[in-house]
């Protein structure tokens, strides 16, 4: 039964460095938990920002490194973005989605569809390589990332918590992007409460909540998006059985998607 009585608590670790390759990312973590007195219990969520991860596993590019293809250079043209930029989206993605003006949408190779395969371009200098022009790449496998550092954290404390990994999502109808989890490890992915009783006592016949997006949102509004370097949130307040689960469980199969 997974479950919230109505209390929140989401605390910004404080602390963690700018990460680079190799660097141990758990202990910093669990550094970050003792600066902050904050001490792991049972169902709570670390959730990790992306680019953290990524930094960490040498998820960086020069893009003056990057050979750009006649399919890239094509798609640049269309959409006014660099070529370069196209042609590491392109090695990331399963398929295009949709294409415009400075917007490239792809099918990530991991499944979520999102613009630019997730690649990024600020905040993406390596640690000490001042200057130049870098894009770093989402972690390669988000919910094996997700599953080391909770196995981490779970043998240093003992505490049976679930780990999320977000990154910033924009949406076809909103403008503005929000949290979401492209790496789960722990917790369930979704909540499905269909059989539950509404208030007038009719059962719930629709209703799953994309628990692991919900809490990458939440999340996001505590770690910020420019300088304010807070890539990993604690945070405290539900129940859920503890178990193994992957952000898989959120993409919608192809065959129902009706927009991609």
């Amino acid at each position: 039964m997974i479950r919230c009585d109505g209390r929140l608590e989401l605390t910004a670790l404080p602390g963690l460095p700018l990460l680079g390759p190799g660097d141990d990312l758990p202990a910093l973590i669990a550094l970050a938990l003792e600066r902050a007195a904050i001490e792991l219990c049972d169902g709570d969520v670390i959730v990790v920002a992306s680019k953290a991860v990524s930094r960490v596993e040498g998820r960086f590019v020069d893009l003056a490194s990057v050979a750009v293809s006649s399919r890239a250079q094509t798609i640049a043209i269309e959409t006014g973005k660099d070529p370069r930029l196209v042609e590491l989206i392109l090695g990331e993605a399963q398929a295009i989605s949709r294409t415009g003006p400075n917007a490239l949408v792809v099918r990530h190779k991991r499944g979520f569809v999102t613009g630019d395969a997730g690649i990024d371009c600020s905040n993406a200098e390596p640690r000490g390589t001042p200057g130049g022009e870098w894009a770093l790449l989402l972690p390669e496998a988000p919910d094996a990332s997700a599953e080391r550092i909770r196995e981490a954290l779970a043998k240093r404390t003992g505490a049976a918590i679930g780990v999320v990994i977000s990154d910033s999502f924009g949406r076809p109808f909103r403008i503005g992007t929000v949290g979401a989890a492209i790496g789960v490890a722990g917790l369930p992915a979704l909540w499905d409460r269909r059989g539950e009783l509404d208030l007038h006592g009719r059962p719930l016949q629709r209703t799953i909540t994309a628990l692991a997006d919900q809490i990458a949102a939440a999340a996001d509004l505590v770690a910020g998006q420019a300088a304010e370097g807070r890539a990993a949130i604690h945070v405290r307040g539900l129940t859920f059985p503890v178990g193994a689960h992957t952000a898989a469980e959120l993409h919608r199969p192809p065959e129902q998607d009706l927009y991609a």
